[in-house]
This record gives structure tokens, C-alpha cells and sequence, in this order.
């Protein structure tokens, strides 16, 4: 079987597979339908003559192995499909060339039947959006969905200026003219991070026929997180098919009540949009949602599984002040957590809507998640985990069998060196600002508004990002500690931690030299730096997220320095004497509270 990362059209050509599905005709074979753990989508809603159709399989049990598609005579045909996940497992497929009339599609694990589906194509399949529930089979094609909407090469550097692209492209997105209204032409698509998780879920809704909903909460405080006010239920997209300005209409409503306090709500607190769920892969799907303790949020979206020679990995999207959307990958250094009275940190799925025996929605409350077999189940266990204890944790899920130290070094110098080049790409997007508007000073906000507030200081300033980064050079220099203090996460091969450690802190001194990343100087010149030049400019990091200064100093350049003799750009004094002040902030990498 061929897997490949994006559908592939296949025109049907008949296989004779009588083992399977014999020659009999639709009236003779069993009735075609879904009852157990697998499901099958069909895109579009209403499908033509020779048009292209998409299919996605997707089981909570176990890989699926074929998709077949029968015409109505019992004609077979196994389609080439693309495998993803586990748990939930999906298959995707399409096919093109089909002719009016009826068909049904199957999807199998070897002999076993596990699903069938009905497909119609032509004018007299016409119909509207049905009603649907959020159930275990839409949760588990939300996330099959998200996994194939972000879906790349491990080793690919997946990054978009915004999601309108990704939403854009047939290829990733399996829902793409989904209602057959062209509707996701000129789509607006830019969620800023606190957006993401909230554009993805009423996107998928829209398309589904799925309700919505979403709480106005406030930013909470230095000693409590934030707290939420009633649901507000949004049901547009359930009464058929809703076009495009039904999408606008209540994506706007999401913009302008959500904000960074809306996933860090309290890890007991009933009403939120988002709820804690345990440490778990049977319960981490791509579409869970993380929320970090100061305001950044991030989407799962693929788990990678461990192998013999390549570590696994845990791979979710975010989206930055500047609209831009990347791929990255669970580590300390972007995935933050820490035990702070101000926030639920953790990761958390959407509170699902659910229907009273009256038909009425309503929101269900964390004891009706303990043990309901349709969701991930309600845990607040993460927040009686120690920052190091969550880490722990983690790398255990995403490695099982333990890393060989070397192993373990190269994934975090990789995370660290990616990290490195979506600075590069937003210092540059602050430079291609000040090229439309020379001369012209973006004002800077005061204390923890740094963080937090709008503009062109929100949209090209990076307090947070070089936060994270400073986390993220703390996080490579300690690894040989960790070995230590950790040893049960590492294959040790017979040697002793603190020998382990002596050995990597060496390798360490060499890869810093080998790794080189490249950003633009104020001139347009490109200059070169090694990952221990950036490591050696930590301090400098410190001060380094204003954009009115050049691109730099916020490299880290020293005055008087051939790499600096390109610089003509400063913030004003005042601006500096505000960082100086918050420079304690960043050297002891934690972000204070409002």
C-alpha cells in the first residue's frame, strides 16, 4: 500500500475481489450502514458526475486497511489510500470518473467489514447539511481531520503566513467546497493563537452541521485564573446548509470574546470552553487543545510513533500575533507549564454540547465527563504534577522505550534550531514593517502589557517568543543534567548516568558549532550565526523583543562589531529604560503575573 501525504485521485478500476464482496447485487447484501467504531465521511455534501470525491474512514479501535468501492451491479474496487494516526485511526482516499447512480463504499480491517456507507451521486442526491451531534464519531473525524489538515514529512518545516492558505488548499483540507458553494473562496482565515483552537472547531462545525459554543471570561488575576460567564450556544450551522456569511457571522462573535484567559481557566471549573483530560494517548487526539500558564495556546496535531532509529514525537500547530501559522513539536521550550495560581495550564479538550432528552443543548459539566463513553474523560491530575513531573510524563508517552542520550540531544537541539528560525521569520516581518514606514516608532506598552497588548507592537514584538526561547537554551544546556536526575527516560546501554552526562556535555560543545541559522541584517546582507553563538547571546536575549530596534540588536550584535555596523535603527531611551526594568522577567524565564 502507497502512502502519501496528500489525496490522491484514483479512477475506479474493477478488481475482482469475490472473497469479499461476491457479485451480489445492493438488494442482496446486507444492509449498508455504520453501527460500530469506524465511520465514513464522503466530500462534498452532494457529489456529481465525474467529479472528485473525497473519503476518509476513521475508527476509534484500531488501522483500518481498505477502502472499497462498489458500484451497484457488486463491482469492487480497492482504493490507494493514506493512513494516518492511532488513536483515531483514519484512511483517506478519493476517487473521480463516477457516473450517475448509486454506489456504496466500505471500509475493512482484512476480511472484517466495519463500516459501509451509501453514496449517491447525481442531482437526486440532493440534500441538506443533516443534524448532527458531537459524539465519539464527529470528535474522531474533528481530529482525523485536523491531523490531515497539518499533515507533512516529520522532517518538514510546515509554517503558512496564515491559516487562510491551509484552509485554501484540497489537498490538506478534506472539507474543502465541502457544501458545494464555493464557499471557501476568499474565506478570511487569520486567528491570532488565543483564536486558533476556536477558528479550527466552528470551521469543521460549519462544514459538519455541528452546534457551537463559547463563554466570555475574563483575564483572571495574579491569584486566581480566569472565570467564564454563561455558554453562548450558536446552532447557524445546524438548520442545513449555511454559507459563507453564516461562517463570518459567528466567527466574528468568537474573535471578539475569545483572548489568551479562555483556555487557562481553572482545571476544576465547570464553566469553560475547554476542560483538563489525562496524560493519556488513548485521550491526547490531534484537536486537543494546550494551554500554557501565560496565554499561549497550540493544537495538537500528529503524534509521531517511536522506532528504532528515530525518536518519537509529538507535532502541534500554533498561530502568532502576525497571523503566521506553525507546525512544532512538544518540548519544554514551546510547550510551557508551570504551577501558578493564575492559570490551568495543561491540555484540555473542547466541552462538548450535548442534547437534553427535551432537544435543548447544553454543555456538559466535568462529573458528566467522568465516565461518558462519547469523550475524552475529565482528569485535573495534571495539575497535581510538578513542572518536572509533566515533562517526565510526557517524554515517557512519547517515547516508551527510553531515548539513547544522543538521540535525546539531537531531538532538542532540533526543537531548539526551529525554534531559532521562527524568530528569524518574525524579526523579519518587524524589519518589512519599519521598509513600509521609515521613520515611524511603535509605541511600547508598559509592564506585564508587554505580553499582551495590540497593534503593531503585538503584531512584530516577541517578549513571549524570546521568553520561550530563553526557556528553550536552558532547556538544551541541562539536558546532561537530566540524564542524571532522569535516567530512567534514557537507554543507559551499561554505562553510568554521570558518565552519560560527560559524553553529551562534549557532544553538546561540538553540535552548538555545527549548527548554523542565517537571518537579514538591517542592509539586507545575510549574516551567519552558529547555535553557540545564539547560546552565548542568551543575556542579550534579554532585551532583544522591540522592534524598533534593528534586526541586529535583536540578533544579539555587539557595537562596534562588523555585524553591527549595519544597524541605523534604535528604540527611544525610554523604551530601553522600561526593558531594563523588566529584564529580571526574562533572565529568570518567568513570565509574572497580571
Amino acid at each position: 500500500m502507497k502512502t502519501n501525504h496528500r489525496l490522491i485521485q484514483f479512477t475506479i478500476i474493477p478488481l475482482l475481489l469475490a472473497t469479499l464482496v461476491g457479485s451480489k447485487t445492493f438488494a442482496e447484501t446486507d444492509a449498508c450502514e455504520e453501527t460500530g467504531e469506524t465511520h465514513i465521511w464522503i466530500s462534498p455534501l452532494n457529489a456529481k458526475p465525474d467529479s472528485s470525491i473525497k473519503i476518509m474512514a476513521v475508527s476509534t479501535d484500531g488501522a483500518i486497511s481498505d477502502i472499497l468501492a462498489i458500484d451497484a451491479q457488486g463491482n469492487p474496487t480497492h482504493l490507494q489510500s493514506t493512513p494516518r494516526g492511532g488513536p483515531p485511526w483514519s484512511l483517506s482516499s478519493s476517487l473521480t470518473g463516477l457516473a450517475d447512480g448509486d454506489y456504496r463504499i466500505e471500509a475493512r480491517r482484512g476480511e472484517n467489514l466495519l463500516a459501509c456507507h451509501p453514496l449517491v451521486i447525481g442531482n437526486r442526491s440532493r440534500q441538506e447539511s443533516p443534524t448532527m451531534d458531537w459524539n465519539l464519531a464527529t470528535e474522531a473525524f474533528y481530529s482525523a481531520w485536523i491531523e490531515g489538515l497539518f499533515g507533512a514529512p516529520v522532517g518538514e518545516n510546515l509554517s503558512f503566513p496564515s491559516l487562510e492558505p491551509v484552509l485554501r488548499d484540497p489537498g490538506r483540507n478534506f472539507l474543502f467546497n465541502h457544501l458545494g458553494l464555493n464557499e471557501d473562496r476568499n474565506l478570511p482565515a487569520t486567528p491570532d493563537c488565543a483564536d486558533l483552537p476556536y477558528t479550527l472547531r466552528a470551521y469543521f462545525a460549519w462544514k459538519v452541521g455541528l452546534p457551537i459554543g463559547f463563554r466570555a471570561c475574563s483575564r483572571g488575576s495574579s491569584n486566581a485564573p480566569p472565570r467564564c460567564g454563561p455558554v453562548s450556544v450558536k446552532t447557524e450551522f445546524t438548520h442545513g446548509i449555511a454559507s459563507q456569511g453564516s461562517f463570518r457571522n459567528v466567527s466574528g462573535q468568537l474573535a471578539n470574546a475569545v483572548h489568551s484567559g479562555s483556555a487557562r481557566t481553572g482545571l476544576d471549573d465547570d464553566a469553560t470552553d475547554l476542560y483538563p483530560v489525562p496524560l493519556s494517548r488513548k485521550t491526547l487526539w490531534p484537536g486537543t487543545v494546550y494551554a500554557d500558564p501565560y496565554g499561549h495556546v497550540l493544537v495538537l496535531a500528529q503524534w509521531v510513533p517511536q522506532t528504532t532509529g528515530r525518536p518519537g514525537m509529538l507535532l502541534a500547530v500554533d498561530a502568532q500575533p502576525d497571523n503566521s501559522v506553525t507546525r512544532k513539536r512538544f518540548w519544554e521550550g514551546t510547550f510551557l507549564y508551570a504551577d501558578v495560581a493564575s492559570a490551568g495550564p495543561g491540555f484540555k479538550a473542547f466541552r462538548p454540547l450535548v442534547r437534553s432528552a427535551s432537544g435543548a443543548l447544553h454543555a456538559l459539566s466535568n462529573s458528566e465527563l467522568l465516565d461518558n463513553p462519547n469523550f475524552a474523560p475529565f482528569s485535573a491530575e495534571q495539575g497535581e504534577l510538578s513542572p518536572e513531573d509533566f515533562y517526565a510524563r510526557m517524554d515517557k508517552l512519547t517515547n516508551p522505550v527510553g531515548l539513547e542520550p544522543r538521540q535525546a540531544y539531537e531531538s532538542t537541539l532540533d526543537a531548539l534550531a526551529e525554534q531559532v528560525e521562527t524568530r528569524v521569520t518574525s524579526v523579519d516581518n518587524g524589519e518589512g514593517y519599519f521598509r513600509k514606514n521609515p521613520g515611524s516608532v511603535i509605541a511600547m506598552p508598559s509592564a506585564t502589557a508587554i505580553f499582551e497588548a495590540l497593534g503593531p507592537w503585538e503584531d512584530f514584538s516577541t517578549p513571549s517568543r524570546d521568553m520561550r526561547l530563553i526557556i528553550a537554551i536552558n532547556v538544551l544546556n541541562g539536558l546532561p543534567n537530566k540524564i542524571v536526575r532522569h535516567p530512567e527516560l534514557f537507554v543507559m546501554n551499561g554505562a553510568s548516568p554521570q558518565e552519560l552526562k560527560t559524553e553529551i556535555e562534549q557532544y553538546h560543545a561540538r553540535r552548538i558549532q555545527e549548527r548554523k541559522i542565517h537571518y537579514t541584517r538591517s542592509d539586507g546582507s545575510t549574516w551567519e550565526l552558529s547555535l553557540a553563538d545564539v547560546l552565548d547571546r542568551k543575556q542579550a536575549f534579554e532585551m532583544a523583543y522591540n522592534p524598533n530596534d534593528c534586526a541586529e540588536v535583536r540578533w544579539g550584535a555587539k557595537p562596534g562589531s562588523e555585524e553591527y555596523s549595519t544597524c541605523h535603527r534604535h528604540a527611544p531611551a525610554g523604551q530601553h529604560e522600561k526593558m531594563e526594568e523588566y529584564r529580571a522577567w526574562f533572565r529568570d524565564a518567568r513570565r509574572p503575573t497580571r
